[in-house]
């Protein structure tokens, strides 16, 4: 029995997680669904910026959690981090949700067909 992965990217984990169920369906091996980034961190505490500490520019801007300085100085050099950048959380093409499955062979290309038909991107 040979294995395949797949990695698709989605724009919502309610997309992602309704091909997630249709994979483990048809007996999907392993099947899971994150959200990534490219900035280091979860989460966010947000805190008023003119009496609270602020760790960047790009915490206040994108959401990031910025654990130390110079981390905060390189994404605040990000162009989204002014406010004047559209693409969202993840990035341009706003697909930020990760879908990673490990299927059998005999279903790989079946597999694919739903991730495509539910607008993944592989």
């Amino acid at each position: 029995m040979s294995e395949k992965n797949i990695l698709a990217y989605f724009k919502s984990p309610e997309e992602a997680e309704g091909v997630a169920r249709k994979l483990n369906a048809l007996r999907a091996l392993e099947v899971s669904v994150d959200r990534f980034s490219r900035y280091a961190g979860e989460g966010y505490d947000p805190m008023n910026p003119v009496a609270g500490k602020i760790s960047s520019l790009s915490a206040i801007t994108q959401d990031a959690a910025i654990t130390n300085t110079s981390a905060g100085i390189l994404t605040a050099a990000d162009p989204a981090a002014s406010g004047m950048s559209h693409g969202g959380q993840g990035g341009p093409t706003g697909h930020d949700i990760l879908l990673t499955a490990v299927v059998d062979e005999s279903i790989h290309h079946q597999a694919l067909r739903i991730v495509e038909e539910a607008g993944g991107l592989t």
